[in-house]
């Protein structure tokens, strides 16, 4: 294969919350560009007022087949992205084995619902630890040996529409999305003489667990005015979207293709943000 055809050869990409939905996507689509993947999930109950069911270690082996499947090599491991020695250690041996880090995708997070007034101490902070502190985790874990190789690189960060634009009754995970865009832009400045690239996806609603999480409703009939900031999008937002077409964004930024963009929020969102 030409190297347009497997624009990320010779790549290692580390990407969280890789058991499924939009993680499982991403390994596969980056694997399937040539990149070798390293995965981490942490595969079980993470928050308790979450209303969709948690991912399975069984899930985390679906990836490690999907991409083994695609030709490429991966290590899996269960870990929380909470957890920041867990995450270091998995860098650190993927170090050792792969020899270098390319390409970091912190895709991890939850979503829950609650005016925030009314979520207890422990919603708020569950969604806060995970949804940013857990990305500054990844942060801590990857970008030194990414800086002593000299390599440069990309680091992609899985925000939300929700990020850019804040909705009514998940004000908490609104802040924890806004966090991460902060994040991304002075992390950006800070890389930049490095030639390490940094920027933000922010999808809109997405067909994994998550993006079908009926509860949403319960919070809408309670609060019918709600509905009205989940203003349609300029193309057609009747479902929901694959998770593949976000790792479209992903692998192009993860790629030379990209290679002028940092400290960029890319929608993926058919224009909700700007209706």
């Amino acid at each position: 294969m030409t190297d347009n055809e497997l624009p990320l050869a010779g790549k290692v990409a580390y990407v969280t919350g890789a058991a499924r939905g939009q993680g499982r996507s991403h390994c596969v689509r980056l694997a399937r560009a040539g990149a070798d993947i390293v995965a981490i999930d942490a595969c079980g109950p993470v928050a308790e007022h979450n209303g969709y069911p948690p991912a399975a270690p069984e899930d985390l082996a679906e990836t490690v087949s999907l991409v083994e499947g695609e030709g490429r090599k991966i290590v899996a491991d269960r870990v929380d992205v909470r957890d920041a020695a867990g995450q270091q250690r998995v860098v650190s041996d993927a170090l050792e084995q792969f020899g270098r880090l390319d390409i970091v995708v912190a895709n991890a997070g939850v979503m829950n619902w609650g005016r925030l007034w009314e979520i207890s101490a422990q919603q708020w902070q569950e969604v806060l630890d995970i949804n940013l502190t857990g990305v500054w985790n990844t942060i801590k874990a990857v970008v030194p040996p990414m800086i002593e190789a000299g390599n440069g690189g990309s680091i992609i960060n899985i925000s939300s529409a929700a990020g850019i634009k804040a909705v009514p009754g998940a004000g908490h995970y609104c802040a924890s999305k806004f966090g991460v865009v902060a994040l991304t832009n002075s992390l950006a400045v800070e890389l930049g003489e490095f030639g390490i690239r940094v920027n933000s996806v922010h999808p809109y609603g997405t067909d994994t667990p998550m993006g079908n999480d009926t509860s949403m409703w319960q919070t809408f009939a309670d609060h019918p005015t709600y509905i009205h900031s989940f203003s349609p999008g300029a193309l057609p937002t009747e479902s929901l979207a694959d998770p593949g077409l976000i790792s479209d964004i992903v692998v192009w930024l993860a790629s030379d293709a990209s290679s002028l963009v940092t400290a960029a929020q890319i929608p993926a969102d058919k224009g909700y943000l700007k209706i």
